[in-house]
């Protein structure tokens, strides 16, 4: 009895502290992160393209631009359909697919002798495999892993992308200068093709394949069962999203960001800097410093948007980067210069930010079709990217300069800051409801 009393009444020895285990949707959206970056090489090569190809081929630079348009604008039309894809085949075997057919298209331009040959090669193919690697596949991760942190997950991935254009950019405008555009296409087809083993062996398609609840849920979500009949479901969601007006709203918003991004000065800004003598490897290198800065934006844009109103993030985002569109003609010198260095990180820390609060709109608005919607959204995004970069190099053939693309994107981007504002804030699901 006494030794009874006093084992109870001995201290206890305090228990060592429990370790803490890092959820997998964590390390699910490392792998994501990793394998955007890999493919986001193909993502830095057209820019550096143009002038190359208008030496050796003589093709115009509005031919070229061409297959840039195109490889834009089925990167993002390819994106709703990929996300579909995702939902019937899992996003590891569409995600390892994507990544071959860009290894591909981009591998096969070494051998290319007409221009036809670039539009399907790197217009046609990388397009179609950029397509099934956008932001929709960024959103499937999110969707599915997480119910916590959302908008703070979707800056990270949106910011994979510029950092593989600042892992990319200096490399492959060196690649060009020093040797050949061909060794630059086949850098990027090995990138790609070096992500797939991480893709296939460390991605997993649902929290509950490896018996574990999204980030931040409460009860275990049992993986659904795969959904027949991919493009049918695309089509549908998109019939049932142009029924309501937010879905016009942020469409024409995003087409106006890929417009005065991807298709704008992703796509021209090292032929434009070239034109007042600046070198390439120069003008590649301010591009890979907005991609810095770009990763600095988005990821606090993701922060921003899990706090603040989307539509108001938006509105400024669209007015901040209009304003310095109209001031990039005069900034333009063969050396690079203080206030050439301001609008770089001034704009680079607006390159994507739109992402975070456009997606968090679409879930909104959209509920569980919001991938498959920011997917059409998105497509909108490379629709306008796709038609300023046609129109960029017309531009520049017919007038010899590129100024006036960079003040019709200012004015487009302060057309957009309002758009931003005019959408109604609604509960989940009531716009589609009331579309059905």
């Amino acid at each position: 009895m006494t030794q009874t009393t006093d084992a109870l009444a001995a201290p206890q020895e305090p228990s060592a502290p429990r370790r803490t285990r890092i959820h997998r949707a964590w390390f699910v959206a490392a792998v994501t992160f990793v394998t955007i970056i890999g493919a986001a090489a193909f993502r830095s090569l057209p820019g550096l393209l143009i002038d190359p190809l208008h030496q050796e081929f003589h093709w115009s630079r509005g031919t070229i631009s061409a297959a840039v348009s195109i490889n834009l604008a089925l990167y993002g039309l390819t994106a709703p359909f990929a996300a579909a894809l995702m939902d019937r085949f899992g996003i590891r075997r569409v995600v390892a697919v994507a990544l071959v057919v860009i290894a591909c298209g981009s591998g096969l331009t070494v051998w290319m002798t007409a221009a036809w040959q670039l539009l399907l090669c790197w217009g046609l193919l990388v397009g179609l495999g950029s397509g099934s690697m956008a932001l929709a596949f960024a959103a499937t991760v999110t969707n599915r892993w997480f119910t916590q942190r959302k908008g703070l997950v979707t800056g990270i991935l949106t910011a994979a992308s510029a950092s593989g254009q600042l892992i990319f950019l200096p490399l492959l405008s060196w690649i060009v200068t020093e040797h050949d555009w061909r060794q630059a296409a086949v850098t990027v087809s090995l990138a790609a093709l070096a992500v797939v083993p991480f893709v296939w062996l460390l991605l997993r398609d649902h929290p509950a394949d490896v018996g574990v609840k999204p980030y931040g849920a409460t009860e275990f979500v049992a993986k659904p069962a795969p959904m027949p009949g991919a493009a049918r479901r695309a089509v549908t969601v998109l019939l049932s999203a142009v029924r309501t007006g937010p879905f016009w709203l942020l469409a024409g918003t995003f087409a106006i960001c890929g417009a005065s991004t991807n298709g704008l000065i992703q796509t021209h800004f090292v032929p434009a800097a070239h034109d007042h003598h600046m070198p390439i490897t120069a003008a590649a290198s301010l591009l890979a410093v907005i991609g810095v800065f770009d990763v600095v934006g988005t990821i606090a844009s993701g922060w921003f948007t899990d706090r603040f109103e989307p539509r108001r993030l938006l509105a400024v985002y669209y007015a901040l980067r209009g304003i310095s569109l109209l001031f990039l003609p005069v900034l333009l010198y063969p050396t690079v210069r203080p206030p050439m260095i301001f609008f770089i990180v001034f704009y680079g820390l607006d390159w994507v930010a739109t992402v975070p609060p456009t997606l968090a709109l679409c879930r909104e608005q959209y509920g569980e079709d919001s991938a498959i919607v920011f997917g059409w959204v998105l497509a909108s995004h490379q629709v306008g990217a796709a038609l300023v970069a046609f129109l960029g190099g017309l531009a520049r053939d017919v007038l010899g300069s590129y100024d006036v693309v960079w003040y019709a994107s200012g004015a487009l981007c302060a057309v957009a800051a309002l758009m931003a504002l005019v959408i109604r804030r609604r509960p989940v699901g009531v716009a589609v409801a009331a579309a059905a």
